[in-house]
């Protein structure tokens, strides 16, 4: 087996939890193979890059076993190289906070607080 369609693979390496969710995925445009639209009956075979947004990720992944049948999660791992770029780093902003107890703020300290609030301190 050197090829199968694109919506086969991508629910038998478990990127999509259902087949005719992969085929919607590429019915909508957000499948590509090699920098291509893809349409769920496009072939790919070892060494084509898959572009896959999934939910809010868009999952980069290389092919290098074809497989057509679902198969076990630590099996399907081996179908795929996956060369997704890690998420950026979540910045947490500081959060503004007053001693428990201190009563309202002071005009003074609202002042303080809502140029902390907007970025200006």
């Amino acid at each position: 087996m050197e090829s199968t369609r694109v919506d086969r693979w991508l629910w038998a390496v478990r990127l999509t939890k259902t087949r005719s969710d992969a085929a919607a995925a590429c019915r909508g445009g957000h499948v590509r193979v090699n920098d291509r639209p893809a349409k769920p009956a496009t072939t790919v075979s070892p060494g084509d890059e898959v572009r896959a947004r999934i939910g809010d990720t868009t999952r980069i992944v290389e092919v290098v076993r074809v497989i057509q049948k679902r198969v076990g999660a630590v099996d399907a791992s081996t179908c795929l190289i996956d060369r997704t770029p890690p998420p950026p780093p979540v910045v947490a902003a500081p959060v503004a906070r007053r001693e428990r107890g201190a009563g309202r703020p002071t005009k003074r300290e609202r002042r303080v607080l809502d140029k902390f609030r907007t970025g200006e301190l």
